[in-house]
């Protein structure tokens, strides 16, 4: 089971390196968001003197990544996890965070006709249409739809601007502190950042907010139309169908971030928490993937094959 390191403000507590275990030349900073910072890593190479037990950590073709225990905060691996970035649709999890957390799952909403012009990646909503709130944030969450974004930001906060708002509160409240938010969907706007160790903070608040985490590991749904027709969906996470360790968290791609995903991973009673940003197809999978079992240490042989 997930322990909890980071819920809210009261988490933030001092994790240490373990002993002897800091990279050379790189000393430990202060914990955020119940994470232990080291400092930013140069542009090239990576931090991988906290993980040396775990063996020689795969080639990485991502721009950016990190990978941390999330029972500890320790950080296991990283590159440049701290430079800002655009992150694509990877903030939904602080969108359907902020939605979870307004305590209206079962109302009904309508959507406006705003919320349908958002494109590309659609559910295909229409004016008019009625939802229940928390059938829309499992369809967003698992098939990554920007017009549900948008619906339930403006339905849960009174306006776009409102709802974004909400979000930057409360990833300062979680630690974010390298983060800004502009749009709910993560599509690319003008001063909208964050970084792979933000998005590590945020990935293990989701792991602790049980529904979250729960529609996270969503492989496939069936969402109901205002007509009346089921649509079948599958999660646009790939590792969650070609690794048996993977448990969430979500994608993202746009043509300034690149492919994103954050994602977390179990065996036994090890856990992961890996954020890829900057990545390609099929590296976006690949590299996951093998971060992920890297830090779960499962054996080379037992590594299932990525379908790109």
């Amino acid at each position: 089971m997930w322990q909890s390191v980071c819920k809210g403000a009261a988490a933030l507590v001092a994790l240490g390196m373990l002993a002897g275990c800091s990279a050379p030349g790189r000393a430990s900073g202060p914990s955020v968001g119940g994470i232990t910072n080291v400092s930013a890593p140069a542009a090239t190479g990576g931090n991988f003197g906290a993980a040396a037990a775990l063996g020689q950590p795969p080639v990485v073709n991502a721009a950016a990544y990190i990978v941390i225990d999330p029972r500890n905060g320790q950080v296991l691996l990283e590159k440049n996890a701290h430079v800002r970035r655009a992150v694509a649709s990877t903030q939904k999890l602080l969108t359907a965070m902020v939605v979870l957390e307004s305590g209206r799952m079962d109302e009904w909403v309508t959507v406006a006709a705003s919320d349908t012009t958002v494109e590309p990646a659609k559910m295909g909503i229409r004016s008019g249409d009625r939802y229940r709130r928390r059938d829309l944030l499992e369809a967003m969450m698992v098939r990554s739809c920007n017009d549900i974004a948008a619906c339930l930001a403006r339905t849960t906060a009174g306006s776009q601007a409102a709802f974004v708002a909400q979000m930057n509160a409360k990833a300062a409240r979680l630690g974010m502190r390298n983060s800004h938010f502009v749009t709910p969907h993560g599509l690319d706007a003008p001063g909208q950042y964050s970084t792979a160790f933000d998005l590590a903070i945020l990935a293990t608040a989701a792991l602790n907010h049980g529904e979250l985490h729960r529609i996270t590991q969503t492989r496939e749904m069936v969402f109901r139309m205002a007509d009346g027709n089921d649509a079948y969906i599958m999660n646009t996470n790939k590792v969650l169908r070609t690794s048996p360790y993977c448990s969430g968290l979500k994608t993202g791609y746009t043509s300034q971030a690149g492919r994103c995903l954050v994602s977390s991973g179990e065996r036994g009673l090890k856990r992961a928490v890996v954020v890829v940003l900057g990545s390609q197809i099929p590296d976006v999978w690949n590299d996951s993937r093998d971060l992920l079992h890297w830090a779960l240490d499962v054996p080379s042989t037992a590594s299932v094959a990525t379908s790109n």
